[in-house]
């Protein structure tokens, strides 16, 4: 995925996340898209070169607190991959 015109900046930030091993991660928030009445958070590592895209089910705890599942289920990937390409196909260049 190549970025043409940018994310609108306001929601261009970077969040760090430490996984079940405690190690730290940064990356750069895509987007919240919701579906089948779940939130899933897109991300792309800010560390790397590739332009992969990560979802992660949220997963609320309480008022203030989330916390990010990783999606094993390949329909659920892809369902909320082509929902947010279908969202951002007028900003964004996506590589099939």
């Amino acid at each position: 995925m190549e970025n043409e015109n940018n994310i609108p900046e306001e929601e261009a930030s970077i969040l760090t996340l430490t996984d079940e091993n405690g190690k730290e991660e940064n990356f750069e928030y895509l987007d919240v898209i919701e579906y089948q009445g779940k939130e899933y958070l897109l991300l792309m590592p800010a560390d790397e070169l590739e332009t992969q895209v990560v979802i992660l089910e949220v997963e609320p705890v309480d008022e203030e607190t989330e916390n990010y599942l990783s999606v094993d289920d390949e329909k659920i990937l892809n369902a909320v991959y082509d929902i947010f390409k279908e969202k951002y196909k007028d900003v964004l260049t996506f590589e099939e």
